[in-house]
């Protein structure tokens, strides 16, 4: 018996087509097999038919307004199919990798106590160096007060020294104030210690002209 051959694609001639098979024994009574090829398609190079030469192929006309709403009908329909086709693939996948998700979340779940453990230790660890380090701010705080109130006790008592200088200088200088009872003691003595404030200098200080008192 012969072997099969497949059937040719593409335009084929409506005409017989002889082929020699080779290593195949032809029948005695034919010299040659007769294939009849199915019909094909017309290719990319061959020419139009004469019924359709001149036609221009127009689109039918579409309503704007319908063809958005259409849009947005497939956009949604296709939003919604790819959630829902993922959702059910995420269950399926949940109930075939039921026992891997045990053990995922006891991972998960013993992950988290370490970062609990890890986060309770950083906390404390924070707590005792905030606590320390307002400690130290505290002690630097009254250091500075301890200074400040010295040196304002420092400031004051240098002023009540300046004025205790003060009020004895004024003491002093009141041996020499003319009051009412020292008033005539004060006139005889300067009847009595005349002075001529009536003079000239010259460029080096000295006195060089005087006048004469009356």
């Amino acid at each position: 018996m012969l072997p099969s051959l497949a059937a040719w694609s593409g335009r084929a001639s409506s005409s017989s087509v002889l082929l020699n098979l080779r290593g195949c024994p032809r029948p005695p009574s034919s010299p040659a097999l007769l294939v009849v090829p199915s019909r094909g398609r017309k290719s990319r190079h061959d020419p139009p038919a004469q019924s359709k030469a001149g036609r221009i192929n127009r689109p039918p006309p579409v309503d704007p307004a319908e063809l958005l709403v259409i849009r947005h009908r497939k956009e949604r329909h296709h939003q919604i199919f790819v959630a829902l086709r993922s959702e059910f693939a995420h269950e399926v996948w949940k109930q075939r990798n039921n026992e891997f998700l045990k053990i995922l979340k006891e991972k998960e779940e013993e992950e988290h106590r370490q970062l609990m453990a890890w986060n309770d230790a950083e906390n404390k660890r924070l707590q005792a160096k905030r606590e320390e380090r307002l400690l130290q701010e505290e002690i630097a705080e009254r250091e500075r007060r301890l200074l400040a109130a010295e040196h304002l006790a420092a400031s004051k008592n240098e002023f009540m020294k300046e004025r205790e200088k003060e009020v004895l200088q004024l003491q002093e200088e009141a041996k020499y104030f003319i009051t009412l009872e020292n008033l005539d003691e004060r006139i005889e003595e300067c009847l009595d210690n005349l002075k001529n404030y009536n003079f000239a200098i010259d460029k080096e200080g000295r006195v060089a002209k005087r006048s004469v008192l009356p």
